[in-house]
């Protein structure tokens, strides 16, 4: 009598190609989330990124730039593999002095701030571009529009220029040893005239950069030993508590993650890192307006280790329906004629 091949082993076997088969096909990129634990910046041009922003376009992807003495670029950087998978040019602008910072606004347009002013005066006016996030990662040139600002008491040295996601409303934070102070732009900026800043409110930090959460109520404000988060409130800005800041060679730039869940801290510097840390209360500081992010609850695609886990269980669940039907289809006896 022949012996009965055990049904497990078939069954398991099927599970686990289904199993492997229904995971494999969850993109292992960027996009999964594993850019956002932290990465480190390869692109040997990129030797003094000074500002950072994470895409609204791109899933896993950050803009950053050069300090002074760079051209009018900015790089687009895969937080999953810390290369450059595009540089792209300004046109329509002149040779940039010191550009210290990077945003993204309302309808995915990237703010570029050449704000710097080392002599903390010399310059009687600063600059500000904006051109449209680029719908595809490729080496290109983008035609940009030029904002002259002058500040409404005196000239200063500035690193920080962040962009409210709701609004749009432009703001900049002076860098000063002693603290400094919220500058706020016009309500719409001008190509064509100047366009005064004036100061709205005190930051008790030595600032090197900031940034809004993505739903634009938190403002997370950085400098080279330790940072500070505020409750916006429209403007009316209202010290929350520390953040924890890593310990960095020069500490220059801070970005939240696209989902709301991270800050990432980066440095200047060759080979820089790009640290992510806990946002404040260790949950998403919200979900941006533009779209970039979206929660489980809302339909949305949520946060891909979720995504994943969804995947996953789906995964599961078809392989123990196959590994259930074979075990019965061997225990089935045969109908004999």
């Amino acid at each position: 009598m022949r012996r009965r091949s055990p049904a497990f082993p078939a069954g398991a076997l099927l599970a686990g190609l289904l199993l492997t088969g229904a995971l494999g096909s969850a993109p292992a990129s960027a996009a999964d989330g594993t850019g956002d634990q932290g990465f480190t910046i390869k692109d040997p041009r990129i030797t003094e990124s000074s500002g950072l922003a994470a895409s609204h376009l791109h899933p896993g992807i950050y803009w950053t730039h050069n300090d002074s003495g760079d051209g009018p670029y900015i790089y687009a950087v895969d937080s999953a593999t810390g290369k450059t998978v595009a540089t792209v040019t300004l046109s329509g602008i002149g040779r940039p002095r010191d550009v210290e910072a990077i945003s993204i606004g309302p309808d995915n347009q990237i703010y570029v701030g050449d704000i710097g002013d080392n002599l903390d005066g010399s310059w009687p006016y600063v600059w500000i571009y904006r051109l449209p996030e680029p719908k595809v990662l490729e080496n290109q040139t983008i035609k940009a529009t030029q904002y002259i600002v002058k500040y409404s008491n005196v000239a200063r040295n500035a690193e920080s220029l962040i962009v409210h996601p709701r609004t749009g409303r432009v703001y900049i934070i002076d860098k000063k040893e002693d603290g400094g102070h919220l500058y706020e732009g016009p309500a719409t900026l001008s190509s064509s005239g100047t366009n005064i800043f004036k100061p709205v409110a005190t930051v008790d930090l030595w600032a090197t950069d900031a940034a809004f959460s993505p739903d634009g109520k938190q403002l997370a404000v950085r400098g080279y030993f330790g940072g500070i988060y505020y409750d916006w409130n429209g403007g009316r800005i209202k010290r929350e508590g520390r953040l924890d800041v890593p310990l960095q060679k020069q500490g220059e730039s801070v970005s939240y993650s696209a989902d709301g869940t991270k800050l990432m801290y980066g440095s200047e510097g060759s080979d820089s890192p790009v640290q992510a840390k806990d946002v404040p209360g260790g949950t998403a500081a919200g979900k941006s307006s533009t779209g970039s992010g979206s929660s489980a609850a809302d339909g949305g695609s949520g946060s891909p280790a979720t995504g994943q886990i969804k995947v996953g269980a789906i995964a599961v669940g078809v392989a123990l329906l196959a590994l259930f039907g074979l075990r019965r289809l061997r225990r089935t006896p045969t109908r004999r004629h």
